[in-house]
């Protein structure tokens, strides 16, 4: 069972797991697929072939474009901004050129980052609040500032960062 609130839009042929909760004033285009028993807060764009795996939460005010790939148990923070292009001009068709950005399992990315495309965030990883990430991060990594920077290893309980 979805649970989608009357303010949301939810385009014919997108396809939304069992369990998942869609909040107010979102919108989820056609192509797109989301996974089960995910949290989509208010306010969120889904765009075409944007993946989100199951058990995901995406918290308020995100917009999701072509090209991203978020696998399961993945939280990602209030505010967040992705990118799809490199040198996006206005005057300029560059959809052939969207670059994909792959954020793996378990990852958590802080409120108000900024993810460029082409990026690929490791399993388990942690991008701290306000980071602008403009290179991949490995797998079990902690980064912070902007450019974001490896600040240490973090295991899967986020609790035990060293």
């Amino acid at each position: 069972m979805k649970n989608v609130h009357i303010s949301s839009y939810i385009d014919l042929g997108a396809k939304i797991g069992d369990g998942t909760k869609i909040w107010h004033f979102c919108h989820v285009m056609g192509k797109a697929v989301i996974g089960k028993n995910c949290t989509i807060g208010q306010n969120v764009f889904i765009a075409n072939n944007v993946i989100i795996g199951n058990n995901c939460k995406i918290q308020n005010n995100v917009s999701l474009y072509e090209g991203l790939v978020i696998e399961n148990d993945v939280f990602i923070g209030p505010s967040v901004v992705f990118t799809n292009i490199k040198n996006p001009r206005s005057f300029i068709n560059r959809k052939d050129q969207y670059k994909p950005t792959v954020i793996h399992k378990g990852a958590t990315i802080g409120a108000n980052s900024t993810i460029l495309c082409g990026i690929v965030i490791g399993e388990y990883s942690l991008v701290g609040a306000g980071a602008v990430v403009t290179k991949d991060v490995p797998p079990h990594t902690r980064v912070f500032g902007n450019p974001a920077v490896i600040v240490g290893p973090i295991t899967k309980n986020a609790d035990e960062c060293s």
